[in-house]
């Protein structure tokens, strides 16, 4: 087993973090801006930023896919689907058929 070599990053905020991957995001401000409230708290922040980067920010636009159109989006997996199926049916909503 391969033993993963962190590096020592620092963000434009200036927080410092260790990383393995080449992902660029910094944990400590996704942590910071991560809702308190809303569906959006509910999800791993890849997920969040998945529906973020496709602007989806509220259940109205949600309803607007299907499960399948969403869980097409990078960092979007099946299970962040229960979540947000329920979150939808508090509302009245459903994914688009």
């Amino acid at each position: 087993m391969a033993i993963s070599k962190q590096s020592l990053r620092v963000c434009d905020k200036g927080h410092k973090y260790y990383k393995s991957s080449d992902c660029p995001v910094c944990p400590i401000c996704e942590q910071e801006r991560k809702p308190e409230k809303g569906f959006l708290s509910l999800l791993s922040a890849p997920a969040r930023r998945a529906l973020e980067n496709n602007r989806i920010t509220s259940l109205e636009q949600l309803s607007n896919f299907s499960e399948v159109e969403i869980l097409r989006f990078h960092g979007l997996g099946p299970s962040s689907l229960p979540k947000l199926r329920t979150a939808l049916q508090e509302k009245g909503l459903s994914f688009k058929n």
